[in-house]
């Protein structure tokens, strides 16, 4: 379902989801109460079962962290799904959004305060909060895990759109040099298994003889010099430059980070696309950077969303 959290009296709670969903209970500094992790069915399509799971969880941090419902001042949930400004997603052709957002705003009535969000731009929340973005105005974090998504700030402004669409990456699908909006690790999986599959892979380097080929191993055995793998990870960092620079002349912005899980093996990805990067949009090619943050950028991201909420209107809220 995505990643969470919220804030109370100086209590703030966190959650991300697929099938690992951390959930953190922060006070209103971002520093965490409790954290509680949550293994999931991300294949399940009950989505009355997604929503007791996120609530239990949710629960479950709250204990550990010796807090109640009654506490919780502001909570943020993030989803790998377009949000509005109202915290709702809209119909996905296949039904994913509606399964990722199963009307979450609702499901956590309870609380004071509360935002829905995209990852994507929890993300670049995240950056701009304790990540490569900081003292940035114009940025943009690319989530590129299973599937890419962009948060985007610029003019120092989260950007979201009539359907919270800003930063959806499908039309890549249609982007010549792309084709499609699977994440980095994806790709990069996806050409090793075709590759050694077509026997274009030596069948004694590390590489075919992996028992299992992930964006984690193509990235890690090119690190350490495998010559396939460096290969695959050679054709990615083109696609990364590419994404780069479409992004960059939409949005124009000084700084493109990659984030998420991804990025903790994707450094040499990085300085192969900044050397690709192309001189004729016109526009000053952005600075791409790998961010420091990891896999938990997005709940990073929704603590920090959660505190800012509580601390804008708390106070408000409490004197009415």
């Amino acid at each position: 379902m995505g990643h969470s959290l919220g804030a109370s009296g100086g209590r703030i709670i966190g959650h991300a989801a697929h099938e690992l969903r951390p959930v953190v209970v922060a006070d209103l500094r971002s520093q965490p109460l409790a954290t509680h992790r949550v293994v999931a069915d991300g294949t399940s399509e009950d989505v009355a079962q997604r929503r007791r799971v996120l609530a239990g969880a949710v629960d479950e941090a709250l204990v550990l962290a010796g807090r109640t419902r009654d506490e919780v001042g502001a909570l943020c949930v993030g989803v790998p799904a377009p949000v509005d400004a109202a915290g709702r997603s809209p119909r996905h052709p296949e039904g994913f959004w509606d399964l990722m957002n199963p009307d979450l705003m609702s499901l956590f009535d309870w609380a004071v305060l509360r935002r829905v969000d995209n990852d994507a731009s929890l993300a670049a929340v995240a950056e701009g909060a304790a990540g490569a973005a900081a003292g940035r105005r114009d940025y943009i974090a690319l989530l590129a895990g299973d599937r890419l998504g962009a948060g985007v700030v610029i003019d120092g402004r989260l950007l979201r759109g009539a359907h919270g669409g800003v930063g959806e990456m499908i039309a890549f699908d249609h982007v010549e040099g792309v084709g499609s909006a699977h994440g980095l690790g994806q790709i990069a999986a996806q050409w090793a298994v075709e590759a050694v599959a077509a026997g274009e892979v030596d069948p004694a380097s590390p590489l075919a003889l992996a028992p299992e080929i992930d964006g984690r191993v193509v990235l890690e055995l090119a690190a350490a010099g495998d010559p396939d793998a460096r290969g695959i990870t050679a054709r990615v960092s083109r696609v990364l430059a590419r994404i780069v620079s479409v992004l960059g002349s939409i949005f124009d912005p000084s700084l493109v980070v990659v984030s998420g899980a991804v990025s903790a093996g994707v450094d040499e990805v990085a300085d192969a696309a900044r050397r690709s990067l192309p001189t004729d949009l016109h526009l000053p090619a952005p600075e791409l950077v790998v961010s420091t943050l990891g896999a938990d950028v997005v709940v990073i991201g929704a603590v920090a969303a959660a505190a800012d909420l509580a601390r804008e209107c708390l106070l408000e809220r409490w004197s009415a």
